[in-house]
């Protein structure tokens, strides 16, 4: 499970203090996916690297009971200067797995051909993304945490490869999806929360949380 306890978290903007949670309490149990609705501006990036404890709370205690991927999209983990296949062995040995899987995987679903050998910093966005996804699925976490829903990628294949194993992972792991486009969490939402003003509103369906999140974004 996942949980936040009394968790508050803000930014000082230099002319004023921007309040991304108050005092926010929620659970997340394993097998009960959660979409996260929140508009721009209001801390989804945040919230979804403090639930992977890249960032932490300035006040409150979050419990991780559970193994939790990195977002999605999140490249502070990587190297740029060497490449996929160097950077998927490394990663591979921290966490404890075997890198020539871990490289075969990344490899088969990136797509990328001789640019899998090339360094990083040569990539595109979309080819980043790629490895990125690429490589938390070949990781095989307890909940996957996703921030705005599957990478920017104009390349067929690769969309169609990912989004069939994302699927199919749903039916063993949990997913913890943040968007401000309520069709992004239709997919894998079972249970919805809007983020507003640095509270998190929990529902029990999507279309409660589309509710609140329409007169919010509307009003």
């Amino acid at each position: 499970m996942l949980e936040f306890d009394s968790v508050s978290k803000s930014f000082w903007t230099g002319s004023q203090r921007k309040v991304i949670l108050d005092r926010v309490s929620f659970r997340v149990e394993l097998g009960t996916s959660l979409g996260v609705l929140a508009p721009n501006g209001t801390g989804k990036t945040t919230l979804v690297n403090m639930m992977a404890g890249l960032e932490k709370p300035d006040e409150g205690v979050i419990r991780r009971g559970c193994n939790i991927s990195f977002p999605l999209g999140f490249m502070g983990g990587v190297v740029k200067r060497v490449s996929a296949m160097e950077n998927s062995r490394y990663i591979a040995k921290l966490y404890g797995l075997d890198p020539d899987y871990v490289e075969a995987y990344c490899r088969w679903l990136c797509g990328l051909g001789e640019y899998f050998d090339q360094p990083l910093g040569t990539y595109s966005a979309g080819m980043r993304a790629r490895f990125s996804f690429a490589l938390m699925l070949a990781l095989d976490f307890d909940m996957y945490l996703i921030d705005e829903g599957m990478p920017s990628s104009t390349d067929v294949e690769f969309n169609k490869k990912a989004g069939s194993i994302l699927e199919e992972r749903l039916r063993t792991t949990t997913i913890v999806i943040v968007s401000h486009q309520p069709a992004t969490l239709e997919k894998f939402a079972k249970k919805a929360a809007v983020l507003t003003d640095g509270h998190l509103h929990m529902f029990d369906s999507l279309e409660e949380a589309k509710q609140l999140y329409d007169y919010e974004t509307q009003g």
